[in-house]
């Protein structure tokens, strides 16, 4: 018989997955105590202040225990999992690894270990919990703790009803459930981005009535519960734009308290921070861009275009980048700590995008590098990463400056805020057929409104204005795009 030790337990701690993060939001668990996992396996899905991140597991072996439950924030460096990596070791034997799992989790207070226990029966036809990675060949059970009662952090977060509670209770004493586990806790089956896909469409896995093999839920699955609308109203609308009215009532209810957190939490700091830090001045300007909107239409039809998504967004970005080359003092930080300005000599340009999570801004990396067709490639997987959710935490990073449209809600203009540690932010609004006095007569044309925010610390009135009138004299001739690069 193989003797396990406790050096064959390995903690997985949670990683700063957001450069300088300090915490992390558990959303979801993949996994529960007693699977086998692998190394590379995701395991947990967890939100930090910029996204949502899956982390994978570096180990292989059986999941001893789950520190903590859905829905808690972990500091970076705390262990949220720990795994034995000999508990799936074929060769040990099956007695062998329950007797030295028991022994391994002993606690240190106690004096000595528990007698062995009649080794329970090996459950029939056992499926895999995470679908898509099988399950050991040899299995292992834990025996009863005597003496010793169990800790309520052991029990699965994902336990809430009475029936999945006192089968989780069972397990933990070391009896087994007349059912499979992963059944019997009414965990449905169904592989991560079936799952990732639910939860934001917003659908319980739950309820909804598998047709794969095995019972597994596909993606057609989720698509089909989430077709019909639902018969009630939502109870908490987290990813709702803004607070529902005083007199909404959910029911019963005369108010919802949505908890701040995740990226919610963050950009909340981040703007009262960039308020009270740097002082903020706005200008405006209301430009004819019928030009430039010809210019758009044209650029669709470019083979060197084709498949890229061309929009203003797009020429306005170019616009911008120019306007920095010919003033690049605009593109600067300012550091307390050394009583410094850092003049930027590369702009990595952020373009703040509204997901279900909350405003988040991605940028494009040494965008003053790309060319047209390159920076429209960029823009576009930009917005569709940020849409899916999927933005990682280092796209975030790093940001110089940054544009905002808040003409697609059809708003005329804003004084946006700055991101902290950028020097300056434009502000586009919506484009509109307007009356405009062009070459002497009164003639509709198409005319928006950009609004530029900076750092007066860094940045005076003079060049604020100068990169304010080259962005809209572009934009008014897009012609200087050639003459002015």
């Amino acid at each position: 018989m193989t003797t396990m030790t406790e050096a064959s337990v390995r903690e997985f701690k949670m990683p700063d997955v957001g450069e300088g993060l300090t915490e992390a939001e558990i959303l979801k668990w993949y996994v529960q105590p007693g699977d086998t996992v692998t190394d590379g396996q995701v395991v947990c899905e967890v939100e930090t202040a910029k996204a949502a991140v899956e982390l994978p597991i570096p180990y292989n072996g059986v999941v001893r225990e789950l520190r903590f439950p859905e829905g808690t924030t972990v500091d970076v460096g705390t262990a949220i999992i720990t795994v034995d990596e000999g508990g799936g070791d074929a060769g040990a034997g099956e007695a062998g690894g329950a007797a030295s799992v028991a022994e391994s989790e002993t606690p240190a207070e106690t004096p000595a270990p528990a007698p062995p226990a009649p080794q329970a029966p090996k459950p029939e036809g056992r499926k895999p919990v995470l679908v898509g990675y099988g399950v050991a060949e040899a299995s292992t059970k834990r025996r009863p703790r005597k003496g010793v009662p169990v800790q309520q952090a052991q029990v699965p977060a994902r336990a809430q009803q009475p029936e999945a509670a006192a089968a989780v209770q069972g397990e933990l004493n070391g009896h087994t459930s007349p059912v499979d586990r992963p059944s019997s806790v009414g965990r449905p089956l169904a592989k991560p981005p079936v799952r990732k896909l639910a939860k934001d469409l917003g659908v319980d896995l739950a309820t909804v009535t598998p047709s794969g093999p095995d019972g597994i839920i596909t993606r057609e699955d989720v698509y089909a519960a989430s077709a019909p609308p639902a018969p009630e109203p939502v109870q908490t609308p987290v990813a709702a734009p803004t607070p529902a009215p005083a007199a909404v009532s959910y029911e019963g209810a005369r108010e919802t308290r949505i908890p701040i957190k995740g990226v919610r939490k963050a950009t909340a700091t981040a703007m009262i921070d960039s308020a009270f830090t740097a002082p903020h001045v706005t200008e405006f300007v209301t430009v004819d861009v019928t030009r430039t909107m010809k210019l758009i239409e044209e650029l669709k039809q470019d083979k060197d275009l084709a498949g890229l998504r061309v929009n203003p967004l797009l020429l306005i970005a170019k616009a911008l980048l120019v306007a920095i080359k010919r003033h690049p003092e605009v593109n600067a930080s300012w550091d307390e700590a050394n009583q410094e300005i850092v003049l930027k000599h590369y702009v990595n340009l952020g373009i703040a995008a509204a997901t279900p999570r909350g405003l988040i801004v991605p940028n494009i990396k040494d965008a003053h590098t790309k060319t047209l067709p390159e920076l429209a490639q960029a823009l576009g997987e930009l917005v569709s990463t940020a849409r899916e959710g999927k933005t990682s935490p280092a796209a975030m990073q790093g940001g110089t400056v940054t544009i905002t449209n808040v003409g697609v809600f059809g708003v005329d203009t804003g004084t946006p805020l700055l991101n902290p540690g950028e020097s300056a932010i434009l502000a586009v609004g919506a484009i509109k057929l307007q009356p405009w006095v062009h070459k002497g007569k009164v003639k509709p044309r198409q005319v928006t409104t950009l609004a530029l925010s900076f750092d007066h610390r860094l940045v005076d009135g003079e060049l604020g204005s100068k990169v304010l009138a080259d962005v809209a004299a572009i934009l008014e001739q897009p012609k200087r795009l050639i003459t002015w690069a």
